[in-house]
C-alpha cells in the first residue's frame, strides 16, 4: 500500500527531531508530511535544514489538531496515497511501526482504521491501545496507565482509534469525511471513529505497531486548554453521533457527568473558560444537529451491532464520578425516615 504519515506541529521544535528520525528508520518507507501549524520557534527552518526529504506544509496560523491534520490528509489523498497515518510530533515510532499498521490494514478491506500500541516515552506504561466510548458519553483511551504492555494484544477489535498514532484507509476518509475542525483538539478522533462505525467500517489494533508518546507535551503549554476543549467537544460528540435508540441510555448520564465537570472547573477558578465553552457549544449546536442528520441518514449499522462496542460503565479514571454514583445509589436505597427503626 502506498502510505503517507502526517505530523501536525505547533512549537514542537524540541520534540520533532526524535519523531522524524524514527520515521527515517522505518522498514516500510512512507512519505512524511509535516503540517507546520503557525509555530514561532523555528520548527520550519529546522525541518528545511535537517530533513529535506520531508514535505512541509506551512500554515500561517494554528489550525488546531483537527484543522492541521486535515491539511496534511488532503494533500496525501491528492497525491494518491492509499493509506494515511497520523503521528504526534511528541511521539517516536518503532522501526516496524508502519509495516505492522499496513499489514493489519491489508488483511480485511472492511477495516478503515488501525490503531497502534501507544506507550509512555520510557516504555513503562500504556498510553492507549485504542479509544473507547462509555455509556456515560465519555471517551477514554483504553489501557492508559497500565503496566502490562501486552494486556490488550488479544483484544484487537476496537470502537475507535487515537489520532496520535493511527493508520486510516483513504477510501474510508473519502466516504465519512475528515476530522471536524470545530473540535480543534480533543475527541475529534472519537468523532471520526463514530462516523466510521456508523458507516460500517471496522477499527482494529495492530499490537506490533508500537509508538512512544510524551503525554501532554503540546496541550500542556496552554492554561485552561484541556478544560475548554473538553467542555466544548463532549456535547457535540454525542449530539452528532449517538443514535436515537441509545440516547435514553447515554444522554442522562452525560448530562450528569458534564454538570460535574463544569462545576469542578468553576471551583478550580476556570469559570470564565467553562462558560465560554458552553456559549460556543450553544452557538454551533444547530450546525452539529444538521451534521447529525447527514450522519444518521447514511448509517449502515444497527444499534444492536453498536452496543457491544460501547463500554457499559464509567471510564476507569472517573474516580469522583464513581464516588458520587455510589453515594446516590446508597441514598436511593435507604428506606423513608418514617419506616426506619
Amino acid at each position: 500500500m502506498n502510505a503517507a504519515v502526517v505530523i501536525p506541529n505547533w512549537n514542537g521544535r524540541e520534540d520533532l527531531p526524535a519523531c522524524l528520525d524514527s520515521l527515517r528508520r522505518q522498514t516500510l518507507p512512507a512519505e512524511v508530511i509535516v503540517v507546520e501549524n503557525g509555530s514561532t520557534d523555528g520548527s520550519a527552518e529546522m525541518i528545511r535544514e535537517r530533513y529535506p526529504e520531508v514535505t512541509l506544509l506551512v500554515q500561517p496560523v494554528n489550525l488546531g489538531f483537527a484543522g492541521g491534520v486535515n491539511v496534511g490528509i488532503r494533500y496525501a489523498l491528492h497525491r494518491g496515497h492509499e493509506v494515511v497515518a497520523l503521528l504526534n510530533n511528541d511521539a517516536i515510532a518503532d522501526a516496524d511501526w508502519m509495516r505492522a499498521l499496513v499489514a493489519e490494514m491489508s488483511r480485511d478491506d472492511s477495516v478503515g482504521m488501525v490503531a497502534s500500541k501507544f506507550v509512555t516515552m520510557d516504555g513503562s506504561r500504556l498510553d492507549s491501545t485504542g479509544e473507547c466510548y462509555s455509556t456515560w458519553g465519555l471517551p477514554f483511551p483504553r489501557g492508559r496507565g497500565e503496566e502490562r504492555l501486552d494486556a490488550y494484544d488479544g483484544a484487537t477489535e476496537l470502537f475507535g482509534a487515537s489520532g496520535g498514532s493511527t493508520l486510516y484507509r483513504a477510501d474510508m476518509l473519502r466516504e465519512v469525511g475528515l476530522f471536524d475542525e470545530d473540535f480543534f483538539a480533543y475527541f475529534e478522533d472519537v468523532d471520526l471513529s463514530w462516523r466510521a462505525q456508523l458507516r460500517g467500517w471496522r477499527v482494529r489494533l495492530a499490537p506490533d505497531a508500537v509508538a512512544y508518546h510524551r503525554i501532554g507535551a503540546t496541550s500542556g503549554r496552554i492554561p485552561g486548554f484541556t478544560t475548554y476543549q473538553t467542555l466544548k467537544n463532549l456535547l457535540w460528540l454525542a449530539a452528532k453521533n449517538v443514535p436515537r435508540g441509545l440516547l435514553p441510555t447515554i444522554a442522562p448520564r452525560l448530562v450528569f457527568a458534564y454538570s460535574l465537570t463544569f462545576w469542578r472547573a468553576v471551583l478550580r477558578g476556570q469559570g470564565v473558560i467553562a462558560v465560554k465553552a458552553l456559549v460556543v457549544v450553544a452557538l454551533k449546536m444547530p450546525k452539529k444537529l444538521r451534521q447529525r442528520r447527514r450522519i444518521q441518514s447514511g448509517r449502515r449499522r444497527s444499534d444492536d451491532t453498536l452496543r457491544p462496542l460501547l463500554t457499559w460503565d464509567l471510564p476507569p479514571g472517573s474516580t469522583n464520578l464513581r464516588r458520587l454514583r455510589s453515594l446516590v445509589r446508597r441514598v436511593l436505597r435507604r428506606p423513608p425516615l418514617d419506616r426506619r427503626a
